[in-house]
């Protein structure tokens, strides 16, 4: 690997994807994997100028982030690319015993000897925006504050009750932390105010974007403030476009590469561990557009008799498969069918629940042949695709209609998963026929 403009750890596999679609478009040849790759797998991709690595943190506590967050971050570093970032959720969802984002920050200050970390997270491309600190974000037609949004602000394992971005983290954190905010973005000192605070010692630095100009100037003071060996950065995708928008003007990268449609499938398989709304939307519509759906019990995919869960939903999906069918399989149809207060009483399980939704994709697969498949729920894709032995993912074609969830190739040893076409999505991302549309090739 010669020359790499950035790596990155994304805090789940919907966002690592999310990432890769935004560099993809700009110009910028990048893969992702699903662990720490050797020598042999690496050499495959040393043509890419940016490498990611899939990661889990978002719903994991900072114990494990003390041993297994500092290990992806050791080894990043020695990639020695210019920026290294840590992928967070654009709605910035965490908690000091969840996904914190504060310690994350803890950890990657330490990994790489630096005391001030630059923090972005608005991107207009997903209509996210901050303002003087505040998270806002877009939920079908309507903005919100962060902490009315009518999803994130009751989100079942992280909910975002505070808008204030700093005040958010200063409850994961005691690390002192200053905005540069938009009007002092947008004003000649914006250079000064930065090193201002840095110089002063703080160690978190959060920078206003609330469109794609004050994304552009959010990117000049990320890469002017880069060090020799790699300078470590957090934030949402928002990262990339910003920095993006700099390497365009510097003549680093230029536009993307033209993809072409991959054309419709004769049946696919979509695996859905969400409780969205947006993804019930989504499921719903597929049952009334040639999907079978398979209802499954996800207290019983984690309990004692998860094998025979997964055998009973493997064999409907085999049935509705062989018919010609598509078919979806969901453990929840919105927030109402929420059960996680009795998955969490069994320790890890909802990691579980991910490999197992994983196990019956990887499964059907195989045995019927497929050639695209879809994951739904962030959490649900990284413990999910690991069960069906991906090694590392590359971008297929974006679906513009629904940014951050693009259409990816699976790189596996497995020769029948080696070449799947695979569509990741959160639960918040895509329109109502997001299924349908991966399904006829993306004609959304």
């Amino acid at each position: 690997m010669q020359d790499l403009l950035l790596s990155y750890y994304g805090d789940d596999l919907t966002g690592s994807t999310d990432v890769m679609e935004a560099l993809e478009l700009g110009g910028v040849p990048t893969v992702l994997f699903m662990r720490q790759p050797d020598e042999t797998l690496l050499s495959r991709f040393a043509h890419c100028r940016a490498i990611g690595l899939a990661g889990t943190s978002r719903s994991e506590t900072p114990r494990w982030m003390d041993t297994h967050l500092r290990e992806a971050f050791a080894w990043l570093k020695t990639l020695n690319a210019a920026i290294c970032h840590y992928k967070v959720c654009s709605t910035f969802d965490s908690s000091p015993t969840i996904g914190s984002i504060g310690r994350a920050i803890e950890i990657g200050r330490s990994v790489f000897a630096q005391a001030s970390v630059p923090l972005v997270v608005g991107a207009p491309q997903l209509r996210r925006y901050t303002a003087f600190g505040h998270l806002f974000a877009a939920y079908r037609d309507q903005y919100f504050r962060i902490d009315r949004h009518p999803v994130m602000s009751r989100h079942p394992t992280t909910p975002m009750d505070e808008s204030d971005l700093l005040i958010h983290l200063s409850r994961q954190t005691e690390l002192s932390s200053g905005l540069i905010d938009l009007a002092t973005l947008q004003s000649a000192s914006r250079s000064a105010a930065f090193d201002r605070l840095t110089a002063n010692g703080t160690a978190i630095v959060l920078v206003d974007v609330d469109s794609r100009e004050t994304q552009a100037l959010a990117g000049k003071e990320i890469w002017r403030v880069r060090k020799p060996g790699g300078s470590f950065v957090v934030g949402s995708s928002g990262v990339e476009y910003a920095l993006l928008a700099e390497w365009v003007s510097n003549g680093i990268a230029s536009a993307g590469q033209g993809f072409t449609p991959p054309g419709a499938a004769e049946r696919i398989a979509v695996v859905s561990g969400s409780c969205s709304p947006t993804t019930e939307r989504q499921i719903r519509h597929s049952l009334t557009d040639g999907f079978d759906g398979i209802e499954v019990d996800p207290v019983e995919l984690v309990s004692e008799a998860s094998q025979l869960a997964i055998a009973r939903a493997t064999a409907s999906g085999r049935a509705s498969l062989q018919a010609g069918r598509s078919i979806i399989l969901y453990t929840a149809l919105g927030p109402a069918a929420e059960r996680g207060a009795e998955i969490d009483r069994q320790e890890g399980a909802r990691h579980k629940l991910g490999r197992s939704l994983g196990e019956i994709l990887r499964s059907l697969t195989i045995e019927q042949s497929l050639r695209r498949v879809v994951i739904a729920g962030g959490d649900t894709s990284s413990h999910a695709l690991g069960e069906m032995g991906v090694d590392a993912l590359t971008i297929r074609m974006p679906l513009p209609a629904s940014p951050g969830s693009p259409l990816c190739v699976a790189h596996s040893r497995v020769k029948a998963i080696d070449g799947l076409e695979v569509a990741l999505k959160g639960g918040q991302v895509g329109t109502d026929r997001y299924f349908s549309a991966i399904r006829d090739g993306l004609g959304d």
